[in-house]
């Protein structure tokens, strides 16, 4: 998969079709709303029945794309877990995947609006995470500065397509879900009026590149 790389504060960063965030010089991937279990959650509350197969789908991309960078360092950033108790609705096999993602290397859970509380599972709990001049957190804040969020999903409608996206400014960068049951809010929506800049690039994730467009100015704010 070909990223678009873009430079961010100083520092030089991927952002992959798969939806991740891949910084070299530090070896770190980032990924954000992974909601793994989502379908096992779904089903214990009542609600809709989901094939069971959307943790081992999201599983098999994030091995993919630590594969693919070898990155010696992992940023979950919130609502990794569809909730709480996702993580023990995990089998076997997905609790044992997991843990062979971690072994040698540093993992850090950024927690979420969905799993806020903190889980039974090796690796480093942070409610957000500063490294040189950016801060990684799960719910972005309108007047921070070099932050790097995710929590909205973010879609973008191009050529009468819509496709997962970054929503990246000067301030920050926007990433989309990495989980396969996960929707998506479109870049026009008014939660993103507070903030993104005039100037903001959405960079779309298709199947093997990431391409960048110009978000409509209808959907941002000036700063």
């Amino acid at each position: 998969m070909k990223p678009h790389i873009l430079t961010f504060h100083g520092h030089d960063l991927h952002l992959y079709p798969s939806g991740a965030l891949y910084w070299p010089d530090q070896g770190l991937l980032c990924i954000s709303d992974l909601h793994l279990g989502k379908s096992e959650r779904m089903a214990r509350r009542g609600g809709a029945l989901l094939p069971p197969y959307e943790t081992r789908e999201t599983l098999q991309r994030l091995d993919d794309q630590i594969n693919q960078t070898q990155a010696a360092r992992v940023v979950c950033l919130g609502d990794s877990f569809d909730d709480s108790a996702a993580l023990d609705g995990l089998d076997s096999g997905e609790r044992q995947w997991l843990t062979r993602m971690m072994a040698g290397r540093e993992w850090i859970w950024i927690a979420g609006n969905h799993d806020a509380g903190p889980l039974d599972i090796s690796g480093t709990h942070r409610s957000e995470l500063a490294i040189q001049a950016i801060t990684f957190r799960h719910e972005p804040i309108p007047t921070a500065v070099a932050e790097v969020s995710g929590h909205f999903h973010p879609k973008h409608r191009h050529a009468g397509q819509s496709f997962r996206c970054f929503l990246v400014d000067q301030s920050r960068i926007i990433l989309p879900a990495f989980g396969t049951y996960t929707g998506g809010l479109v870049s026009s929506d008014r939660a993103f009026s507070p903030l993104l800049s005039s100037g903001a690039l959405a960079v779309l994730c298709l199947s093997s590149s990431a391409i960048c467009v110009p978000l409509n100015r209808s959907s941002t704010r000036s700063r």
